[in-house]
């Protein structure tokens, strides 16, 4: 079993960014620059874009950081979407999901200009994935892809069984590994809680990606020897125990799972890891997009 180190990748995407970056500035050029708009208090999504924010500055990105109290209403939030897309000085910017209920969270990915849309939510960027052309992939199923490309994980003719058909994975996720080329190649099952026999489709999986968010829902039974299992849940489990009050498990059994595979990512330090970092490489795309045209 090898294990798919996420840390330790993400690590080296960002040393290349960072290299990068000091090349751009010895020519004088603009250096990248990733703004985050944060609605509310939300506990995770605070950790989430405080360490975006970090990881900014470790690779000499500029960033700004938008916090607008739980009360903002959706105009508020469509009018300062809108500054955003027309600064020039800002390559790419995230909404941090989810929303407050007063805000309709369709309306808002509408509203961020595709071009500065580095999380990859617009519709026009996720179909031109779905057509093979060249724009920003969603975060994780993009750091899910550099992963498997930099363990040189063989997944053409592979059946690839994806849990979970949420946008921001799932979907995305089903694309990506039927495509044609590397990562690709493979033949897809999407699977999610209407699905029959779900644990019959996942033993025959080549390659398992589980992103439902149901704690040790894969459990060592399910998956064939020496299956690729990806895990991409994240769950805060309440436990007294512990010094922060709870612990952090993905959808893996990792502890038995982990005995069958041969690759394994763990749960932190797996996908999280690597979704920050291919944000960094989306703004860095946005950049040069942008410097081209100008």
């Amino acid at each position: 079993m090898e294990l798919l180190d996420g840390k330790k990748v993400s690590n080296q995407i960002k040393e290349e960014i960072k290299a990068e970056v000091a090349k751009m500035r010895e020519r004088g050029e603009k250096v990248p620059h990733l703004a985050a708009i944060i609605v509310g208090n939300d506990g995770a999504s605070l950790t989430y874009v405080g360490s975006k924010v970090r990881s900014c500055e470790r690779i000499g990105f500029e960033s700004t950081l938008i916090q607008m109290p739980s009360t903002t209403s959706e105009q508020e939030l469509l009018k300062k979407i809108k500054e955003l897309n027309l600064d020039d000085d800002i390559d790419g910017f995230i909404v941090q999901l989810p929303l407050p209920e007063q805000i309709d969270t369709q309306k808002v990915i509408m509203a961020v200009d595709p071009d500065k849309d580095v999380d990859g939510f617009h519709p026009t960027n996720f179909g031109k994935m779905a057509l093979d052309m060249s724009t920003f992939i969603p975060a994780t199923p993009f750091g899910i892809l550099e992963l498997l490309e930099r363990y040189k994980v063989d997944t053409k003719g592979k059946h690839t069984v994806v849990i979970g058909r949420s946008h921001i994975v799932g979907r995305p996720m089903s694309i990506l590994m039927g495509r044609k080329g590397w990562p690709g190649n493979s033949t897809v099952t999407l699977t999610h809680s209407h699905t029959k026999n779900i644990t019959q489709i996942i033993s025959q999986a080549d390659i398992v990606i589980s992103a439902l968010g149901v704690p040790n829902f894969l459990k060592a039974e399910m998956v064939k020897d020496d299956a690729v299992v990806i895990d991409v849940g994240i769950t805060r489990v309440p436990d007294e125990t512990k010094e922060k009050g709870y612990y952090i498990t993905g959808d893996v059994d990792f502890e038995n799972v982990s005995k069958k595979a041969s690759f394994i990512t763990p749960v932190p330090g797996g996908v999280g890891p690597m979704t920050i970092a291919m944000l960094l490489k989306n703004t860095l795309l946005a950049r040069e997009r942008h410097r081209s045209r100008n």
